[in-house]
């Protein structure tokens, strides 16, 4: 199949419709930043308890800037590598504080230069805070972008510049978010729910599921 930029309009539509609303502990570019960098190898839930507990106790970029590194640690204790990620968002803090006063910077490069942020967690922090169009590409987009035969690069950034070239610009912010939830409750890594998914009729995993399994009666 061709996925023409017309294809990924109805496509996008279906799944979010089915999909469920996907909500950020906050959207304030600071702390969309910290909250993802906290999110890698992280599930949602301890990710976003960890992320409310900094906040609470080192509200913004100065106070987090001169924190303690244990403290952080303690308070983001349940996160994957949470002593690494401790050192690295104190320093992102400083680095905020003494290069951009305070401010989140507002391209790729300059987020990406930050500790702990690759191009996922800047094209995030980009589309969901800043408002400025950006796929960012983490396992749940590479997941549904892989079944449905749009990519079969294993590279995210090969996949990004391939959704990049066919999903409309006006449909990227939102995208990432909108494909994790789908990615969570409906095309999900074990037990996808073909049966009842809305764009079961684009995907080439469900076409070779439905093959194996006519093939096996």
């Amino acid at each position: 199949m061709e996925f023409t930029p017309e294809i990924m309009r109805e496509i996008y539509s279906r799944i979010k419709k089915q999909a469920p609303e996907h909500t950020f502990v906050s959207r304030d570019p600071f702390w969309m930043l910290i909250t993802t960098v906290l999110s890698q190898r992280t599930k949602d839930a301890e990710t976003d308890s960890a992320s409310i507990r900094l906040r609470n106790r080192f509200p913004g970029v100065r106070d987090l800037a001169g924190a303690d590194v244990d403290e952080i640690s303690r308070l983001i204790y349940g996160v994957g590598f949470y002593n690494v990620k401790a050192r690295e968002i104190k320093e992102i803090a400083r680095i905020l504080l003494e290069k951009y006063s305070g401010s989140v910077p507002e391209n790729r490069e300059e987020l990406m230069s930050l500790p702990g942020v690759g191009r996922k967690t800047a094209n995030i922090v980009l589309a969901e805070s800043l408002g400025k169009p950006a796929i960012a590409v983490d396992t749940h987009v590479q997941r549904i972008s892989y079944r449905l035969g749009i990519s079969i690069s294993k590279d995210p950034s090969k996949t990004e510049e391939i959704l990049e070239s066919i999903v409309p610009v006006d449909l990227w912010i939102g995208f990432n978010p909108t494909l994790v939830e789908f990615g969570k409750s409906i095309c999900r890594p074990v037990s996808p729910r073909c049966s009842i998914c809305s764009i079961s009729e684009f995907c080439e995993y469900f076409k070779r599921s439905q093959k194996s399994i006519e093939k096996n009666r």
